[in-house]
């Protein structure tokens, strides 16, 4: 099989690559940033999903038989900075992908990874939720997936491209940079080596999240591929859902040092969903699919990630 990833340097797209290739699979890898991002044992091309000229060219060549389309400006925070360009990216690629292969006369099984932002504010009683809920995005990045996901529904629906939408909730593990469960882990790290006071910085605690390991995603990913019906949408996360305070406790259970919690205004965001917890039903009795890392694995192998990759970073001190 032929395999095309947008997006295929990024943190998903990288362990994506991997499980493509050890299903047997020919992989592609486009991404913006170049060639000078390593894919060991796929090939791959630089290509902006904005520019539809190039994205055309790579497709007509390569001729896939799926694609995993994972470009995207993909932090919320950012998207309130540079709405423009994430709209852009998101949405003008979108459109770039399913006109290219329009064109082109080419019907891939197209898996498009959506976003449980497109949800927003979801009220206790509607949780966990669900497929058919409200989209009332709170950010510019929700607005953008929202875009993906209803232009892959009517991609399918007037051209029969074989579009299969995933929301997915909120997904981590080792190489993960920017979300909770990194930045925690990484200053936990930096505690634990002596490189920082014994002061962990925090935002919101009360904050819930179902967190699902980016190894049990791209499992879940490659299913929907297989198994999961075209112009359909499903959810794709983890069914238990943590508050930020339990992530901490977790880390601070699996760290060598004792630290004390230092509230910055600065990491407490304004615009962010109380809770974050999707029904996973529907995807699960379509794919069979369950995880099979929980989330104190998870922190175990992005705490030894970071401890690894801050190794050769200066050398530690004892804290004042």
């Amino acid at each position: 099989m032929r395999v095309l990833i947008t997006g295929a340097t990024g943190f998903i797209g990288r362990f994506l690559t991997q499980h493509c290739l050890e299903a047997g699979s020919t992989v592609m890898g486009i991404d913006r940033h170049g060639l000078e991002e390593a894919l060991p044992g796929a090939t791959l091309e630089g290509c902006d999903v904005r520019d539809a000229v190039r994205l055309s060219e790579v497709l007509s060549t390569f001729r896939p038989d799926r694609i995993f389309h994972l470009a995207a400006q993909s932090y919320p925070t950012v998207s309130l900075e540079h709405p423009r360009e994430t709209l852009d990216i998101n949405v003008g690629g979108t459109i770039n992908l399913f006109e290219s292969l329009r064109s082109a006369g080419m019907n891939p099984v197209v898996v498009v990874a959506c976003s449980s932002g497109e949800y927003g504010p979801v009220a206790a009683e509607d949780l966990p939720v669900r497929e058919d809920h409200a989209l009332r995005p709170l950010h510019p990045y929700g607005v953008s997936k929202v875009g993906q996901d209803l232009l892959a529904a009517q991609y399918f629906a007037n051209y029969g491209i074989p579009a299969v939408r995933i929301r997915i909730f909120n997904c981590t593990g080792p190489g993960k940079l920017g979300d909770v469960c990194s930045d925690l882990s990484k200053r936990a790290i930096e505690i634990e080596r002596g490189n920082h006071p014994p002061s962990l910085r925090v935002g919101n605690l009360d904050k819930r999240r179902a967190i699902v390991d980016v190894r049990d995603l791209v499992r879940g990913l490659w299913l929907a591929g297989e198994k999961c019906e075209a112009g359909d949408v499903y959810n794709l996360g983890a069914d238990q859902h943590y508050s930020v305070q339990e992530i901490i406790e977790a880390i601070r259970a699996r760290v060598s040092v004792a630290f004390r919690l230092e509230q910055d205004p600065q990491l407490v965001r304004k615009c962010d969903e109380p809770v974050i917890s999707g029904d996973i039903s529907k995807f699960r009795r379509r794919t069979g699919w369950k995880t099979e890392f929980n989330l104190a694995k998870t922190l175990e192998d992005m705490l030894n990630w970071w401890r690894i990759r801050t190794a050769s970073a200066a050398p530690a001190r004892t804290p004042a």
